[in-house]
């Protein structure tokens, strides 16, 4: 089975949308590789401009949110751009459906979580590492903080979506299955 989590970089803000995640003058990229540079360059975080470069940005294999998470166009580069980086896993307190089945149709965990699990997260201090168990349906967050106390969050996901996320999206699952 695949594994799930890694360290996380957090996205402070609501309603995301899918030309800050991958901006639309690379949809005409025929290659995925051509998009991983350019992942969230355009994203503003509280008026500011994100440093997609960063080595946080760089090592994240999870990126925690808030909601509607991928709203916009309905556009597989955005989520492309998130596999191309090794970003396995996506929490948020809401995703556009499109968005959503994407994610699992390339085998990215998409994990909602309510509003005050996902104000724990962000409230916790430190460089975050996130842990996802499939089976248990359970998703740990620890810091490097030793006064940090881990957060533990369960969510609901359904067992096909589990099994194209296990599978690593569609295309193998389609493969295993038919």
């Amino acid at each position: 089975m695949k594994t799930f989590g890694g360290p996380a970089v957090l996205l402070d803000r609501s309603d995301i949308n899918t030309d800050e995640i991958i901006p639309a003058k690379y949809l005409t990229e025929i290659s995925k590789i051509a998009l991983k540079p350019h992942l969230l360059e355009d994203l503003l975080l509280d008026g500011k401009q994100f440093d997609s470069q960063s080595a946080a940005m760089q090592a994240a294999r999870v990126v925690i949110t808030r909601a509607n998470f991928g709203c916009g166009s309905s556009r597989e580069h955005a989520v492309w751009a998130f596999e191309v980086n090794n970003i396995n896993v996506i929490v948020a307190e809401s995703f556009a459906r499109i968005f959503r089945q994407n994610m699992f149709n390339c085998g990215i965990l998409a994990i909602e979580l309510g509003g005050g699990q996902i104000a724990e997260l962000f409230a916790m201090r430190g460089n975050i590492a996130v842990a996802v168990d499939l089976v248990k349906d359970r998703l740990t967050a620890s810091s490097d903080d030793p006064t940090q106390a881990a957060v533990v969050c369960s969510f609901t996901l359904n067992s096909f979506d589990k099994e194209l996320v296990s599978a690593g999206g569609w295309l193998t699952y389609a493969d295993q299955k038919y």
